[in-house]
């Protein structure tokens, strides 16, 4: 065998798995067509956030990945949820889910994504048993019982014992193996920037809910001496590309607008970048020597910080199963246990987010109204507060 895993996809996922499955002991190739985008002013940055919610940071701390990306994480101590759904752009119902009600930790730690794949990437560099190679993509998938084939873009070919599909929504290694997915369209895109406010988010993230999507601002270290977020804008898809090709003044108008105020008049501080928002998954999550995880496997919302968390419980679980039998990595059994660990909770959360998405998305002032009532609702009872904030973590009967 050339390696015992080949990684198919050098996003975060992908370097995620590549860290956790090398600091493992497994000899793991890492590729990806692309070369990593690692400074947020280069064209391509991408300049989402990722909130890793506790498990998550447990299974950072286990790859050997924490360490480096700890002083650069901003805590989220709080998650607060605004309904602006009246008449005005305007707060009318406010609520905190604070992680002191649970936890004696924050509910996660927020880092921009380029930084993550920056410090993902140096750390590989460093794994003696890990071998990354940007620039170098999937072509082919050939398996039989005992092994699998990959053909690469550089020409060449790698038999490995497993393949790990951390390619994305349109994963090509999922496609080679004829796995199919179920996809729900929203109409919706969402723009990402980072911006500057005047008042400090005291390490609140904030869901403000109107129409057509949710606004989110969540934490980021200040920037140039300014208190700073990240923004995920999610918009009815003509919308969204309206307001992408605003000029600056009139976008910093509209975006200040849509976060009620909350932080003061927003500037923008970053490129702006829009992508289509989806739901996604994958109809089985492995096949004959392949695993499919994050994207691949799934792809949600950007609604609760559920999308790389739910990756980073596929990662677990596949690593759990491949250290308990590693003799066994990537076999028939192991994989269709694989399959069997994962395939419920997947199904449930992209379906509970589907219905959260569509509930923002509500444009009708009844039902917008029948919004707010819920969230009250559910806020004022302490012991469902509670469980929906376990459930948010990843806790599972």
């Amino acid at each position: 065998m050339d390696h015992d895993i080949l990684i198919s996809g050098g996003g975060i996922a992908g370097l995620c798995a590549a860290a956790a499955f090398g600091s493992a002991g497994f000899r793991v190739l890492c590729v990806d067509p692309a070369p990593p985008v690692t400074d947020r002013e280069q064209a391509g940055a991408d300049l989402r956030s990722t909130a890793f919610l506790q498990p998550a940071q447990a299974f950072l701390q286990q790859a050997g990945l924490w360490d480096r990306l700890a002083h650069h994480a901003m805590p989220l101590q709080t998650m607060r949820i605004v309904d602006a759904g009246g008449a005005l752009p305007e707060p009318r119902v406010i609520k905190d889910f604070d992680a002191s009600d649970i936890s004696e930790k924050p509910f996660g730690w927020n880092l921009p994504n380029w930084l993550l794949r920056r410090e993902m990437a140096a750390t590989l560099e460093a794994m003696p048993n890990v071998d990354f190679r940007p620039g170098t993509g999937t072509k082919t998938l050939f398996t039989r019982e005992a092994y699998a084939r990959v053909g690469l873009s550089d020409g060449s070919v790698q038999q490995v014992r497993l393949v790990i599909a951390a390619d994305g929504r349109n994963s090509p290694m999922r496609q080679a193996a004829g796995i199919g997915v179920k996809t729900t369209r929203f109409g919706q895109k969402a723009l990402a920037f980072a911006v500057t406010h005047p008042l400090p988010h005291g390490n609140v993230s904030t869901e403000i809910h109107r129409t057509g999507g949710p606004f989110t601002l969540v934490p980021l270290p200040d920037f140039k001496g300014r208190h700073s977020s990240a923004v995920v804008w999610m918009e009815e898809g003509p919308k969204a590309e309206a307001l992408f090709a605003l000029p600056t003044a009139a976008f910093e108008d509209a975006m200040s607008e849509r976060s009620c105020h909350l932080l003061g008049r927003l500037t923008l501080a970053s490129q702006r970048t829009i992508w289509p928002i989806i739901a996604q998954h994958a109809e089985r999550l492995s096949s004959e020597r392949l695993a499919l995880v994050a994207e691949a496997a799934h792809v949600v919302p950007p609604i609760g910080a559920q999308g790389l968390n739910m990756s980073l419980s596929d990662m677990a679980a596949l690593l759990d199963l491949a250290q308990a039998a590693p003799d066994r990595l990537g076999d028939a059994a192991t994989l269709e246990a694989y399959h069997r660990r994962r395939i419920a909770d997947v199904r449930a959360r992209v379906a509970g987010i589907t219905m959260l998405n569509r509930t923002s998305m509500l444009s009708a002032p009844p039902l917008r109204d029948a919004r707010a009532t819920a969230l009250n609702a559910l806020y004022s009872v302490t012991p469902l507060r509670k469980t929906l904030m376990q459930l948010g973590l990843g806790a599972r009967d």
